[in-house]
């Protein structure tokens, strides 16, 4: 299994307090550590670390982002595999 660190940086209209609930909603159902770097309502920058499938999968779900959020741009950024990258 490939874990991977991944810094994400999302813009775009993005209020804080949804984007932030549905995050940490999303992060928790796929499983992966979710840590808030930055985030105001234009950038949000949040790393991620959890199976590659599932950090893939919660890119997915932000990039669509809540009913109130307009995602526009999406950085991705790994940052070094985490420890235990294959077992």
């Amino acid at each position: 299994m490939q874990i991977d660190r991944v810094t994400f940086t999302f813009t775009g209209q993005i209020p804080r307090e949804s984007f932030a609930e549905f995050a940490q909603h999303r992060a928790s159902r796929l499983s992966i550590t979710l840590t808030t770097v930055m985030q105001n309502d234009a950038v949000a920058k949040l790393q991620v670390i959890g199976q590659r499938d599932l950090v893939d999968a919660f890119e997915m779900a932000l990039s669509l982002g809540p009913q109130d959020c307009i995602v526009h741009k999406v950085t991705r950024q790994a940052d070094n595999p985490a420890k235990g990258e294959e077992t």
